[in-house]
C-alpha cells in the first residue's frame, strides 16, 4: 500500500544536495511517471523568479513521460517534449497526497493533480525554489544546465575524469568540488565526507590532485553519495523520506558537524577541526587528511 504522503523538507540553513534531490525523485517517480497532469494550480506569480507565461495551462493535460535528476535539479519530461525543471531552493518540499488532500497551506505555491487522483504540492516558505519550462531540445543550452559538470554517479565519472576537471585549478580542493561546473550536485556536507574518506585536505590546491589521488577521491565521492541515497538523504532538521521517516545518514557522518570529536576509524589521535572556507564551515582531520 503506498505511503499516505511523500515529503522532503530541506533545512533552511542548507540547500539540498544530490542525495536529497535523488531521494525526492525516486519517491515521486512511481506516482508521476505515466500520469497525466489533470489540473495545475499556481497560487503566486513567482518564486525565486517569475513562472513562465501560461505555466499552468501549458502543463495541464500533459503526460509525465519520465522523472529524473540533473545535479540538484528535478526534471520532468512531458509528452510534448517540453521539460519541467524544478529546484527546491533552501526550504522547498514536495508533498504527495494519495488520499483526500488537506486544505492548502500558506506556503503551498504550486499544486499538480494527476489523473490517478494523487496530488503533488510544492511548498516553499522562503521562496528560493524555482520552476520553469524548457522548450524541446533546449536543455543542453539552457542557462541553468549548460555549464554543469559531469554527474558523479554517472558511468563516465572516474579518477582520470576528475583529475582532468581539477587540472590547473589554483583554488582549495573543497572550493573546486563545490563548483557545479567541476562536478554536478556536490554540496558542503558530502564534500567534507568524501575528502575525509579519501584522506585529502580541503585546503590542498585542487591542481595538486594527480592521478592516484584523483582515483581515491572519485571512489570516495561515489561511495559517500551511494551511502547517503541508501539512507534516504540527510536530516539536518526534519528531512522526511517517502516512508514518512527521517533520513538517517547524518548518524553516519565521519566529520561533518563533529568539531572537537576524535577522528573516527583511524589511529592518528587527531580530532575533527572546523575552519571556514568561502564563508562555509569545513570539517576535517588535519592529521589524517593531507
Amino acid at each position: 500500500m503506498p505511503p499516505p504522503y511523500f515529503s522532503c523538507l530541506i533545512a533552511t540553513q542548507s540547500v539540498p544536495e544530490l542525495p536529497e534531490v535523488e531521494t525526492v525523485v525516486r519517491g515521486l517517480r512511481p506516482h508521476l511517471e505515466g500520469a497525466t497532469l489533470a489540473q495545475v494550480v499556481v497560487r503566486r506569480p513567482d518564486l525565486r523568479q517569475p513562472f513562465p507565461k501560461d505555466f499552468a495551462r501549458r502543463l495541464t493535460g500533459r503526460r509525465v513521460v519520465s522523472l529524473s535528476r540533473r545535479a540538484k535539479y528535478i526534471l520532468a519530461q512531458l509528452d510534448d517534449d517540453v521539460q519541467l525543471l524544478a529546484h527546491l531552493g533552501m526550504s522547498g518540499r514536495m508533498v504527495l497526497h494519495t488520499g483526500p488532500p488537506p486544505p492548502p497551506g500558506k506556503h503551498d505555491h504550486v499544486v499538480f493533480m494527476t489523473d490517478r487522483g494523487t496530488q503533488v504540492v510544492f511548498s516553499d516558505p522562503r521562496r528560493f525554489g524555482l520552476m520553469t519550462l524548457i522548450a524541446p531540445g533546449e536543455a543542453p543550452s539552457h542557462p541553468l544546465l549548460r555549464d554543469i559538470g559531469p554527474e558523479p554517479l554517472g558511468n563516465a565519472f572516474d579518477g582520470p575524469l576528475l583529475a582532468e576537471r581539477l587540472r590547473g585549478k589554483k583554488t582549495p580542493l573543497k572550493a573546486a568540488l563545490l563548483d557545479q561546473r567541476v562536478v554536478a550536485g556536490l554540496g558542503n556536507i558530502y564534500v567534507c565526507e568524501a575528502l575525509f574518506q579519501a584522506g585529502l585536505s580541503p585546503r590542498r590546491q585542487a591542481r595538486t590532485v594527480g592521478p592516484v589521488r584523483a582515483v581515491r577521491l572519485a571512489t570516495a565521492i561515489r561511495e559517500v553519495l551511494h551511502a547517503a541515497i541508501a539512507a534516504g538523504g540527510s536530516s539536518l532538521r526534519d528531512y522526511v523520506g517517502s516512508s514518512g521517516e527521517l533520513g538517517y545518514f547524518q548518524h553516519n557522518f565521519s566529520v561533518y558537524d563533529r568539531e572537537g570529536q576524535p577522528c573516527p576509524g583511524c589511529d592518528c589521535d587527531g580530532t575533527v577541526r572546523r575552519i571556514v572556507q568561502s564563508g562555509r564551515s569545513t570539517f576535517f582531520c588535519p592529521q589524517r587528511q593531507r
